[in-house]
């Protein structure tokens, strides 16, 4: 396994991320156990949770799982705050009630002493980032956390934050999670610029798509699966410039004789700024189909179709659809 850096932190981190929103959910416990267990055999030991991720299911399996192996020192560990987490009006934010309140609940299902990377989930415009920022200053202070992150951030909320902290002189983003993919590039046009040029490092979500550009919806017909993500939330098509999107990643792959999945993969792990992409495997041979990815090399004229069909900065509408390779 070729280990990355993550930002400037000087911590190395496997070039895929394993994120676990599947966990408690999709995934019962004993097959989020097995996952885990392939994952850290095949060079993993980066894991993504969140406290929100099944009603906080998702910590603490990995909790259970970490404390059961006893592998707590060989992974690194990222989870959030911001999501609301009971009726109670303060129970959401990013305020330090919130952040504070939560940081010891993540710790006690995760049944840690710390958390290696804190993330604020979302922003939060009900609560200045100076705020947000000592509060999360002290968790550090205190050793309960090792390193900050954003998700979801613009490129303005970003700066905002990271000139504040300067100023300040508290700790800062080290890290940022957004959203990339093939049919998502928005991030490359601001976001992933401005943390190449401040050394923040990114773990982006959804390389997959939600499934779309892992062949599943195309091969054998435009249809959206029973047992996938998009039919569970009641979807039933998308914006038309995508499925011939879709099916070229399909033919791609065909001719790299890769699965569709890991194409898509290969080709964030390419872009430039990308320190790693969260996969997030609801089996176990999913897990390993991904994985492989990490073996995969694009050549320049396949990035240069994949830039044909969804330009970078571009979210593929009907308007943006190039050409299609056929």
């Amino acid at each position: 396994m070729d280990y990355r850096i993550l930002g400037r932190t000087g911590v190395k981190v496997s070039p895929l991320c394993l994120g676990t929103m599947n966990f408690g959910g999709r995934t019962s416990p004993a097959d989020s156990k097995k996952i885990l267990d392939q994952y850290l055999e095949l060079g993993g030991n980066f894991i993504d949770t969140a406290n929100v991720y099944n009603d906080g299911k998702s910590e603490e399996i990995v909790g259970d799982w970490l404390k059961d192996r006893g592998k707590r020192d060989q992974i690194v560990l990222s989870t959030k705050v911001h999501g609301r987490r009971s009726p109670n009006v303060n129970d959401a934010g990013n305020h330090r009630w919130h952040i504070v309140r939560e940081v010891e609940n993540s710790l006690k299902r995760l049944k840690t002493e710390r958390i290696d990377i804190y993330h604020i989930h979302r922003p939060d415009p009900d609560t200045p980032i100076d705020q947000t920022l000592r509060a999360l200053d002290d968790l550090v202070r205190q050793g309960k956390v090792l390193y900050l992150a954003s998700s979801v951030f613009a490129a303005w909320q970003l700066a905002e934050a990271h000139f504040i902290a300067r100023e300040l002189g508290t700790a800062r983003f080290d890290v940022e999670q957004p959203q990339l993919n093939l049919i998502d590039r928005r991030i490359e046009l601001e976001v992933l610029p401005f943390c190449r040029k401040y050394e923040i490092a990114t773990i982006t979500w959804a390389p997959l798509a939600r499934g779309r550009l892992t062949g599943a919806y195309t091969r054998g017909g435009r249809k959206i699966p029973d047992g996938t993500w998009y039919k569970a939330q009641g979807k039933t098509d998308f914006p038309a410039s995508q499925w011939p999107l879709m099916e070229a990643v399909d033919r791609l792959a065909d001719a790299h004789r890769i699965s569709s999945s890991q194409f898509a993969i290969a080709w964030c792990l390419q872009v430039a700024g990308v320190t790693c992409p969260i996969i997030g495997p609801r089996t176990v041979d999913q897990l390993q189909d991904n994985m492989a990815a990490v073996k995969v090399t694009l050549s320049a004229e396949e990035l240069k179709m994949v830039d044909a069909l969804n330009p970078p900065g571009e979210l593929c509408r009907d308007r943006n659809m190039g050409p299609v390779p056929r």
